[in-house]
């Protein structure tokens, strides 16, 4: 039976995990600022492109010259929300030079503990950037506050699909980390097939096969075109099968990510040192 008393330490571990990754992704500034203009510069390139293809294309898709500019805020921000793919590995890889990772993993705490005090402290962080383009794209394309409302629950499930992700690189590059190189570029790869930075209409028909078989393409899909329709009912309902690819993901992507960081730490454990 969960008693209050237990709920408690939960929550005091989740805690105590999201406090100690925030101070010390405070302690050095200036890598801390760079991490969120590096985004920004890579939506600068496919913004002026797509500026002058719709300066001759009237439209692609659903976009056009006057929505368009809800494509790159949304895709800083997904970028923003994606780095804490890489936030996992980079933190148990520091703890693993310290050599304090096996302290941490031994620890009496449940590896979801794990994931979300993680996951928590990497929303903290990007909380303010986050926050300032999406004002941003609200100014230029307003929308209701229960599609914004509904908006910041997609990204909210999109992040905890990537803390999933993120586990799972975490624990090969503690484990096995030629693993880590190919399973990393795999997730690159990945990503670059999910239309981030482009429009899907602007692909090669041999490309778009490709990102079709995708799914993170149709959960970034659905989170913009829930944007500019600004009626979540409408687009939960035309876009069906976006969501549910959405629903499926998050449920599981991170018991995959809990499964495989066990199995493989228990076979493999900390290889490096």
């Amino acid at each position: 039976m969960i008693t209050f008393k237990k709920i408690k330490e939960n929550l005091s571990q989740i805690a105590a995990i999201t406090e100690k990754d925030v101070k010390l992704s405070l302690r050095f500034k200036l890598p801390f600022i760079i991490h969120f203009i590096t985004p920004l510069i890579t939506i600068i390139l496919p913004l002026i492109i797509m500026g002058k293809f719709l300066k001759f294309n009237p439209q692609f898709g659903p976009w056009t010259k006057d929505n368009y500019m809800v494509y790159p805020f949304i895709g800083y921000n997904i970028m923003l929300t994606s780095r804490i793919v890489h936030i996992f590995p980079f933190k148990f890889n520091l703890e693993k030079y310290w050599k304090t990772l096996s302290l941490t993993i031994i620890a009496p705490f449940n590896r979801f503990y794990l994931l979300l005090g993680i996951f928590l402290s990497h929303l903290i962080l990007i909380s303010i950037p986050f926050s300032i383009f999406f004002i941003l794209c609200n100014i230029y394309y307003p929308i209701s506050f229960l599609t914004a409302l509904s908006i910041i629950m997609i990204y909210f499930l999109i992040a905890v699909i990537f803390s999933g992700f993120g586990l799972i690189l975490g624990v090969f590059v503690v484990s096995n980390e030629n693993f880590f190189g190919i399973i990393s570029l795999m997730f690159t790869w990945v990503l670059w097939f999910s239309c981030i930075s482009y429009p899907f209409e602007i692909f090669p028909e041999l490309i778009q096969s490709i990102i079709n078989l995708n799914p993170l393409y149709y959960i970034f899909d659905f989170l913009r075109l829930s944007w500019i329709e600004n009626n979540i009912i409408i687009s939960g309902t035309s876009h069906i099968y976006h969501l549910l690819i959405l629903i499926i993901l998050t449920i599981i992507i991170p018991f995959l990510g809990v499964y495989i960081f066990n199995f493989v730490y228990k076979k493999y454990g900390i290889v490096g040192y």
